[in-house]
């Protein structure tokens, strides 16, 4: 009878780390920071705790640069086994799949205010009982022109607490009131979104093929994409305050049109980083090939679920 050796794959386990406690403070500073500067912003209460967001975003950067690097050093040196490799795939398909969830309860609540909320406090529905004793004289319409505060005469004639003081907006951003299609802004931004996706996927498809140079010129562009649609929103953003007094307390309609839009935009600047880090780590450092290149390949599947996110937004808070 024969012994028989059973030969198993290497599992390299790294050493522990602080990493995931000082992240994990680093969020805890910037949402709390992030909360009180929107709370200041909308109701005046307060101070804005913008030290505590940018401390709070810094440590958390720092955090994710010397955790990557340190992973990066292990893949080169070899360390880093088919097992392991499986583990980051799975790690990242969670990452996004939690940012669906966050974006899924945005969505959520703009249903629910234009669905059922904003219906009610008109007077309509089942819910809409109390109309003549609450919000009297208030008709509702999406994009919300007026709030319920304004319909009864202001913040003092409110009969229930008082949550700030709201004024409507002078002009929604949809597509109905632009003056002409080729100055709007959101349909420039969804065509240079999904370009960028396109691009991306040419560079992937450079780096599976072996062609580093056309690898590095189509993920310049989709970096350099990214950067325009940050622009365009920061433009986006200035027309609003400035010449139609949208604002994050111009009621729901200014408050789920910043939440949304801002998140968005947030995640597109990360996703830009991410694929600028990329970029960096082909031309500079050498780094991937057409069978190791899982960073650059996590950071499209970020990209590319980004698009997706902005082609539900662009149509649920921009068309319909």
């Amino acid at each position: 009878m024969s012994d028989q050796v059973t030969q198993h794959e290497k599992y390299y386990v790294p050493e522990k780390s602080a990493m995931a406690v000082l992240a994990t403070v680093g969020l805890i500073l910037s949402t709390f920071g992030a909360a009180t500067a929107m709370n200041q912003a909308t109701f005046g209460d307060g101070e804005a705790s913008y030290t505590t967001m940018y401390v709070g975003l810094c440590i958390f950067a720092a955090v994710l640069f010397s955790w990557f690097k340190t992973a990066i050093q292990e893949n080169i040196a070899g360390m880093n086994s088919a097992q392991l490799k499986k583990s980051y795939v799975i790690g990242m398909f969670w990452f996004i799949f939690s940012e669906v969830m966050f974006f899924a309860a945005f969505f959520g609540a703009l249903f629910y205010v234009r669905t059922l909320a904003g219906p009610w406090l008109a007077g309509q529905g089942e819910g809409g009982t109390w109309n003549h004793l609450l919000w009297e004289g208030f008709e509702y319409s999406w994009p919300m022109m007026q709030t319920p505060q304004e319909a009864v005469g202001g913040v003092g004639n409110q009969l229930i607490a008082n949550m700030g003081t709201f004024t409507s907006a002078e002009k929604s951003m949809d597509f109905s009131e632009v003056s002409a299609w080729y100055l709007w802004l959101p349909m420039w931004n969804t065509i240079v979104l999904l370009t960028s996706s396109a691009t991306v996927h040419i560079a992937h498809e450079g780096l599976l093929s072996g062609n580093k140079k056309r690898f590095n010129l189509w993920l310049g562009i989709s970096v350099a994409l990214g950067i325009l649609f940050v622009g365009l929103q920061i433009l986006e953003y200035y027309e609003a305050y400035a010449h139609y007094g949208l604002t994050l307390n111009s009621g729901i309609y200014g408050s789920t049109f910043f939440m949304l839009t801002g998140f968005h935009g947030f995640h597109v600047v990360m996703g830009t980083v991410m694929l600028a880090i990329q970029l960096y780590r082909s031309v500079v450092a050498g780094h991937f090939s057409a069978d190791d290149h899982f960073g650059f390949e996590a950071s499209s599947w970020y990209w590319h679920f980004v698009d997706v996110v902005w082609v539900g937004l662009f149509l649920f808070v921009y068309i319909i």
